[in-house]
């Protein structure tokens, strides 16, 4: 239909003209767009924690961009330039930096993800943990130069140990995930101050585990840890592979996401910052926990002997040729590292 065309094009074009951009209020407008066209897809399932989750997205991403406009034009005012590498005043950098993570949904304005995510469908909750990342993250990185260090390490760490403990009582996967997502924009956020182009390596390699995981939970309809101890039924090898895609996501070697975080603990020694270095390893040992816990329960519990279980109907699992693609990245591109120059 028309309609699914329009939205489409709008979430895609709003990202890219944010990411091309060099002018502030080109960006805004992008954003803007991108925000204006997900709120139908968020509210599509028409139940009414989807209506709240549409409204909490929608006030959030209004905040954040009235934030951006009061940033940029206090810089204007001041420099006389709407140029965004031109971001020189203080204020507005700390401002500026303080929307584009609440878009981004990294700590301390971090509350709405969770639920903006569990009120909606696991293809839209996919698509706003990944997509809807790349253009604040893009601003951040070309403004990062203009940050002060201090800032970011400070939301970076608070965002890791967020993350860390809002996913450890979880029992629903959508609000896991969302956790996960906060830790992992810690780890960015913490390393834009010192290597920015390690910051987007981490994110897109983030983007590359998440997708496979979304694309398993959907094909199998799993949404909480009791359907995920059942999984077995429907599918062996979705099974493994989803518990090898969370060690991969936590960081464990030898899968792809021990990578970044090698390479940023390594950035991290060489700028004498051994004691934060310690303190991220010690806040991704938080986050272990529930990784592991959803490995154990997917793997290391005896199945049910019998053929009757207590578990909601599952469709069929569809076969999607990007999952297959993804899953391998996801899990083994790890032994690249010597590849990657320093």
């Amino acid at each position: 239909p028309a309609s699914i065309t329009i939205i489409t094009l709008s979430i895609t074009m709003g990202t890219i003209m944010t990411m091309s951009s060099s002018n502030w209020l080109m960006a805004w407008i992008g954003l803007e767009l991108n925000m204006l066209a997900i709120l139908p897809v968020i509210s599509k399932p028409k139940t009414t924690r989807a209506s709240e989750a549409t409204t909490k997205y929608f006030l959030t991403q209004a905040i954040a961009s009235a934030m951006m406009l009061l940033a940029s034009t206090t810089n204007a005012w001041q420099t006389g330039n709407w140029d965004i590498l031109e971001l020189k005043n203080k204020f507005s950098t700390t401002i500026m930096t303080l929307s584009l993570l609440m878009k981004m949904g990294a700590a301390p304005i971090h509350f709405w993800l969770p639920e903006v995510l569990q009120g909606t469908t696991l293809q839209t909750a996919l698509l706003i943990t990944t997509w809807q990342k790349l253009a604040p993250i893009t601003l951040m990185y070309m403004i990062s130069k203009n940050i002060q260090p201090t800032i970011l390490v400070s939301l970076g760490v608070l965002s890791m140990i967020i993350g860390g403990l809002g996913g450890v009582n979880q029992t629903q996967l959508r609000k896991t995930m969302a956790y996960s997502s906060i830790n992992n924009l810690g780890w960015t956020t913490m390393i834009m101050a010192f290597s920015p182009n390690m910051a987007i390596m981490n994110i897109l390699i983030y983007i590359t585990m998440t997708t496979p995981i979304f694309f398993m939970m959907t094909s199998t309809s799993m949404k909480t840890l009791q359907n995920m101890s059942t999984m077995w039924t429907t599918s062996m090898t979705t099974t493994f592979s989803i518990a090898l895609l969370m060690l991969s996501t936590s960081g464990l070697p030898p899968f792809t996401g021990f990578m970044p975080k090698m390479l940023i603990l390594n950035e991290l020694i060489t700028q004498k910052l051994t004691m934060l270095a310690t303190l991220a390893i010690m806040t991704s040992l938080i986050s272990l926990l529930f990784y592991l816990r959803i490995t154990y329960l997917i793997m290391m519990l005896t199945s049910p002997m019998t053929t009757p279980s207590l578990t909601k109907w599952r469709a069929q699992n569809q076969k999607s040729q990007l999952m297959t693609m993804m899953t391998p990245t996801a899990l083994f591109i790890a032994h690249l590292i010597p590849a990657i120059p320093s």
